[in-house]
C-alpha cells in the first residue's frame, strides 16, 4: 500500500488554509468599505470645508472644500472625463501654497489634448475631495498604511477647458464579496483535486 504523503499533504493544507483566510479578509474589507461608502454619502451633503493640508485618510473624501493656490509651480495631465460626459485629458495644477507648505493639487479641468497649457496662474479653488493620482505599484498599494495624498476638483475650470466631473459613488468599487467567493471556490477545488489525486495514488495497480 503506497505510503501517506505527508509533507505534500501539509504544503496543499497550508496552501488551502491561506485561501479560506484571504477569503475571510475580504468579507472583512467589504465591511469596512461598506462604512466608507456611508461616510462619503453623507459627505455630499456636508458645508464646505478648507482643504486639509497634510494627508489625514480618507474621512472626507467627496466633501466640497476649498484651498488657495498661491502659484502654479507645474502642471500634469491624465486621462478623464468632463462634466458633459466627453472624455479627455485631466489637467492637473501643482500649486504651491507657502514658503515650505506641501504642494496642492488641483484639477483644473478637461481638454481633449493632453499638451495644453491652461493660463490658470492660481487663487482660490472650491471643489470637491477626492484620491491624488497614486502610480505605486498595485500590491504596494494594498499593504501600504500610509494615507494616500488628496486634490481637489475645481468646480471652475481654467479658461479653454471643461469642468471635471464631480466624482460620485459609483466610482468607489466594493467587489470584495466576489473576491471573497473566488477564493473560497478557490480553496474547494483545491482540495476536491487533491482528495482525488490521493484516491488514485492509493488505487492498486493493475498486475
Amino acid at each position: 500500500m503506497p505510503r501517506f504523503p505527508l509533507i505534500p499533504t501539509l504544503v496543499v493544507g497550508l496552501a488551502i488554509a491561506a485561501m479560506i483566510g484571504l477569503g475571510i479578509w475580504q468579507l472583512q474589507r467589504r465591511g469596512e468599505k461598506l462604512a466608507a461608502l456611508q461616510l462619503y454619502a453623507a459627505n455630499l451633503g456636508k458645508p464646505e470645508m478648507a482643504f486639509p493640508r497634510l494627508p489625514v485618510g480618507d474621512d472626507n473624501l467627496f466633501r466640497r472644500a476649498d484651498a488657495y493656490c498661491l502659484r502654479v509651480i507645474g502642471w500634469q495631465s491624465q486621462g478623464g472625463r468632463s462634466v458633459k460626459g466627453t472624455n479627455g485629458y485631466r489637467h492637473l495644477a501643482q500649486c504651491s501654497t507657502g514658503a515650505e507648505g506641501p504642494v496642492l493639487l488641483v484639477d483644473m479641468g478637461v481638454a481633449p489634448d493632453p499638451k495644453v497649457q491652461p493660463a490658470w496662474k492660481g487663487g482660490k479653488v472650491t471643489g470637491t475631495i477626492t484620491h491624488a493620482p497614486d502610480h505605486r505599484p498595485l500590491l504596494a498599494g494594498l499593504f501600504d498604511s500610509a494615507p494616500k495624498h488628496l486634490m481637489l476638483i475645481s468646480e471652475a475650470a481654467a479658461p479653454g477647458l471643461e469642468p471635471t466631473a464631480r466624482p460620485d459613488l459609483s466610482s468607489v468599487p466594493n467587489n470584495h464579496l466576489s473576491y471573497a467567493v473566488q477564493w473560497f471556490l478557490f480553496a474547494l477545488v483545491a482540495a476536491v483535486i487533491y482528495v482525488l489525486a490521493l484516491k488514485l495514488r492509493q488505487k492498486p495497480k493493475a498486475a
